[in-house]
């Protein structure tokens, strides 16, 4: 044999098993979600939060940077306000009634979508009927949901900062209410990521859904804000049950999967989970909060004229009263009026 072809055959035959087994891979993908093995077994020890014993092109879905021998770690840019057990506990389902046209038309819109979600991601939850919903379809559930939550605080904020440039004039505090609004979004996105990987098929769902969403709450907000913050404010309604229904269900044992997990590792630094109170109850609780704080923002922004200041970052004249915040202290479920805020 020649010598030369005989060197190259060892590394011909290591690219092509490379090859096939990618190949593999990517033919066993499912359509929809491919859960971890975390989130279909109680993990071992808490101590070791392992939460895949898949491929490592699994694990590294969202890889930190290497090669960066200066920088320890890099921070969130909005660190999350403090909350306690009897404050996340307090958070209840809550709606806010129609009083205008445009509620009512924020409101429609946004049961319209809610049908057409629960058609694509498979959402089932009537207690008259036998119970269908599982660890995986939950899990399909709350990752579509926050990759379009996501949307319209970047959007709100986008278009409120485009605003100031060109009046030169202050925006009074809501561009980093909206946009803390959708990196709060996305880092729930994260979280779940940890514990699922989507598929092609549900990886189309989301390109398309955020293509056609993203550029109606554009246009839909360049005409009339105040109906999109409405609309907002009961999308947030509906996430806040979302995340009751699953809370429910774990604790009525249905999801026996999720009884001993622990949250993912992003998920206790971010929220800044205590010990003992890093399991994913204490996740969806810590969520669940999350979503009835955008309730509380979108339904007060609302209320408000365009120049008003921001409620949820002024300085009061009197601290004793009660007033909006940043965190869920003071937090009304159906929004502040603007006589009590401005």
């Amino acid at each position: 044999m020649n010598p030369s072809r005989a060197t190259l055959l060892p590394s011909l035959t290591t690219n092509i098993s490379r090859v096939a087994s990618k190949g593999l891979y990517c033919s066993a993908a499912t359509t929809g979600l491919r859960a971890s093995y975390s989130a279909l077994r109680p993990l071992a020890s808490s101590r070791h939060r392992n939460f895949s014993s898949s491929q490592q092109t699994q694990l590294d879905f969202f890889p930190p940077p290497k090669n960066l021998p200066n920088i320890k770690f890099t921070p969130p840019s909005w660190p999350h306000p403090p909350a306690s057990e009897e404050q996340l506990n307090k958070i209840e389902v809550a709606h806010r009634e129609t009083r205008t046209l445009s509620d009512s038309v924020a409101f429609n819109t946004v049961r319209f979508l809610r049908w057409g979600t629960d058609l694509f991601t498979g959402y089932r939850h009537d207690p008259n009927k036998p119970y269908i919903m599982s660890e995986r379809k939950w899990l399909i559930r709350f990752i579509f949901l926050e990759t379009v939550a996501g949307v319209p605080g970047m959007v709100g904020g986008m278009l409120r900062h485009l605003r100031s440039l060109r009046r030169m004039k202050r925006d009074n505090g809501w561009i980093e209410t909206l946009l803390e609004d959708a990196y709060n979004e996305r880092m729930h996105l994260l979280t779940f990521l940890k514990m699922a990987e989507p598929g092609w098929f549900m990886k189309l769902m989301i390109l398309g859904a955020q293509g056609v969403f993203c550029n109606g709450f554009f246009f839909a907000y360049l005409i009339n804000p105040t109906i999109c913050h409405r609309f907002v404010g009961y999308l947030e309604e509906e996430a806040t049950k979302t995340y009751s229904y699953a809370i429910d269900d774990l604790d009525a044992g249905k999801l026996p999967a999720w009884e001993t997990l622990q949250a993912p590792d992003i998920a206790v630094k971010y929220w800044n989970m205590p010990e003992g109170h890093q399991t994913m109850r204490d996740l969806l609780l810590y969520i669940r909060a999350d979503e009835a704080k955008h309730r509380e923002i979108h339904h007060t922004l609302a209320n408000l004229k365009a120049e008003d200041p921001n409620p949820f970052v002024s300085v009061y004249k009197d601290p004793t009263k009660p007033h909006p915040g940043p965190s869920i202290e003071h937090i009304k479920s159906k929004g502040w009026e603007r006589e009590d805020v401005i």
